[in-house]
């Protein structure tokens, strides 16, 4: 069968989504866990649209070692020399230019004529080829591009020295059929086995996936999609849903991809923790619905044999089977082998750590579930140097009294106590936080869900908050939902 490569773009086009922001340090952490699930290629950002960007693209170069780094770049030289940099250490180095095609794009982005575009992509690509034997090319709107035009773009590229040429749907405006055509009609134009056709599809029309899918169909060895589907308006193909479906029919598309399946649940979880976006429950392959059955005669189905309704089952994707209870009484053996079982291969000091939460939360819950293991290894993955660490709170709330909380934070090697009001509990702590940290904070979204079930169970608030460096993500861990959001709020400033 072919090999259907993974592009993954989450570091890079999916973090333009709103409130989809990481920082550095996020993105090396998915960047490794993205190279453990087995994808080919990793988007790690856009080098010159900012230092951070730059910095990303630098530090995820420097710890991938299997996997092809990208840097994005627009076909100016400015754009491509500071991509080439960023990319230094990479050991596997790929230089990705793009350009709009689409007359509208033409005339009302670029103010260039068609001329002008096809002499800018001979002069770059050859231009890029001298610095980096990888070079992909993307025509921005191809989707909605003039045929004849597109196809002579692509084979200047091709000539000019492009070893990747990607077909972007870039307003998600085509349909199976149209992208299908395309990719065909492209594919025989350049009619170069030595050249990838790659498709980058967006979502805006429900079909970003389907899109995908007809293209590996009519010829694309390369799929550039994200994880969940994150990305700018209605997101871009979901990485776990285009992986399934390929694995699921591969006779059909006769194509397979390098893809780790038993790890994509926990990447998906990963990036949900990291960007504080919850994954919906009806989510194709990774929502907490894919594998539910409530219908009595669905229910029976499956009980008689699982592939009445399952065509593909929760362990091909990383969801745990192990039914052995962890308890208070568990020894670190236990958790650590419940880790592996889970996917997670920890250092001996990140195992320290996520072992003595274990032990904490054992004493407020008589069990310990897969879900409260997965979120504690989850939240002692993203901790960072803190300026403020929470030492305790306390609160005086009620429907007839004002509410008053009382915080105490360490800052550096002093313990600092403030008491402010509020309009709740919550409310209380965090004003009593701004008045210790004493920097211009905005709460801007406040969610609480609940990690498992049960009255023990874990609540996990997640935070968004605006400041002078922009939105800020925070995520709070804890069986009372207090002490969580307390945990939560400095989580962004310690961010901040």
């Amino acid at each position: 069968m072919r090999i259907i490569k993974i592009f993954d773009t989450t570091l890079r086009d999916g973090e333009q989504a709103p409130g989809c922001t990481m920082n550095v340090k996020e993105k090396v952490e998915l960047a490794r866990q993205l190279e453990a699930l087995g994808v080919d290629v990793i988007e790690a950002g856009f080098a010159i649209s900012s230092e951070k960007d730059f910095e990303a693209v630098s530090e995820v170069s420097k710890v991938i070692q299997k996997a092809t780094v990208v840097s994005l770049c627009r076909l100016v030289k400015e754009d491509i020399d500071r991509s080439f940099e960023a990319l230094k250490d990479a050991a596997h180095p790929r230089l990705h230019l793009f350009i709009a095609t689409s007359d509208i794009h033409l005339e009302y982005k670029l103010q260039m004529t068609r001329e002008q575009v096809l002499q800018a992509v001979k002069e770059q690509v050859a231009y890029a080829k001298t610095l980096c034997d990888d070079v992909e090319f993307s025509a921005e709107d191809a989707s909605r591009s003039d045929r004849t035009f597109l196809t002579t773009v692509y084979q200047a590229a091709v000539e000019s020295g492009a070893t990747v040429i990607n077909i972007p749907d870039t307003v998600g405006y085509a349909t199976p059929q149209e992208m299908y055509e395309l990719v065909s009609e492209i594919k025989q134009a350049i009619h170069n086995e030595a050249v990838t056709i790659s498709v980058h599809c967006h979502n805006d029309l429900g079909l970003a996936v389907a899109c995908t899918l007809a293209s590996v169909k009519a010829g694309a060895t390369q799929v550039e999609c994200t994880v969940n589907g994150i990305g700018e308006r209605a997101g871009n193909a979901a990485l776990e849903e285009i992986v399934m479906g390929l694995d699921t029919r591969a006779e059909y598309f006769q194509g397979k991809t390098h893809i780790n399946t038993k790890q994509i649940y926990r990447t998906s979880k990963l990036l949900s923790t990291i960007t504080g976006i919850a994954i919906p429950p009806n989510k194709p392959i990774v929502g907490a619905n894919a594998f539910s059955h409530e219908s009595g005669i669905h229910q029976h189905g499956v009980m008689r044999n699982a592939n009445t309704y399952e065509i593909m089952s929760s362990s091909q994707i990383g969801i745990p089977q192990n039914k052995m209870v962890l308890g208070k009484h568990s020894g670190k053996h236990a958790f650590q082998e419940r880790l592996l079982t889970l996917g997670y291969l920890l250092s001996d000091h990140d195992l320290q750590k996520a072992f003595e939460s274990f032990k904490k939360l054992c004493d407020k819950k008589k069990n310990v579930t897969d879900k409260d293991i997965e979120a504690l290894v989850s939240e002692n993955a993203t901790t960072m140097q803190k300026a403020y660490e929470y030492i305790s709170f306390v609160i005086n709330s009620g429907n007839t009294i004002t509410s008053t909380a009382n915080v105490k934070l360490l800052v550096g090697e002093e313990e600092i106590e403030k008491v402010a009001v509020g309009d709740g509990p919550v409310d209380a702590c965090f004003r009593a936080i701004n008045k210790i940290v004493k920097k211009e904070i905005h709460l801007e979204n406040y969610t609480i869900q609940s990690v498992t079930d049960g009255v023990d169970a874990l609540g996990e608030v997640v935070v968004k908050v605006r400041s002078k460096h922009g939105m800020i993500t925070g995520r709070g861990l804890s069986t009372d939902i207090i002490e969580a959001s307390i945990k939560a709020y400095l989580n962004a400033i310690n961010k901040i």
